[in-house]
């Protein structure tokens, strides 16, 4: 096992789920009072509705993790990852890594290990 870190947003998040889930933020906002100081809470609320949205009408979905500065992107199914939903790993946080040929697991904060099949490595 290997510890790295989750640099990235899941791979499915585009340029234009980025900005639906900042006007949402900006939503929730708005309908909470404009209390200053909520921003992460804001941001982390409106990223599980719109990936969860978004991961309803999908098949597979990745996840990038950095190991060693090399960034691996890990696809996975929904159906067969038990339970893990995206966001699950917050972005920028140390992950235990194990990688076996094409295959990179992830120690998941519950203990379980979302398994990956490694589609891409981006040095």
């Amino acid at each position: 096992m290997q510890t790295a870190q989750n640099t990235t947003a899941p791979a499915s998040t585009t340029a234009d789920v980025h900005e639906r889930i900042r006007r949402r933020a900006e939503e929730i906002y708005v309908q909470s009072g404009r209390v200053p100081g909520r921003d992460i809470e804001n941001w982390s609320q409106a990223e599980r509705e719109i990936l969860a949205e978004a991961e309803t009408r999908r098949g597979p979905t990745a996840v990038v993790i950095k190991l060693n500065g090399v960034n691996y992107v890990g696809e996975y199914q929904t159906e067969s990852s038990e339970g893990y939903t995206p966001g699950e790993f917050a972005m920028g946080s140390s992950v235990t890594v194990r990688l076996e040929r094409d295959k990179m697991f992830i120690k998941r904060p519950n203990g379980k290990e979302l398994e990956t099949r490694i589609v891409r490595k981006m040095e």
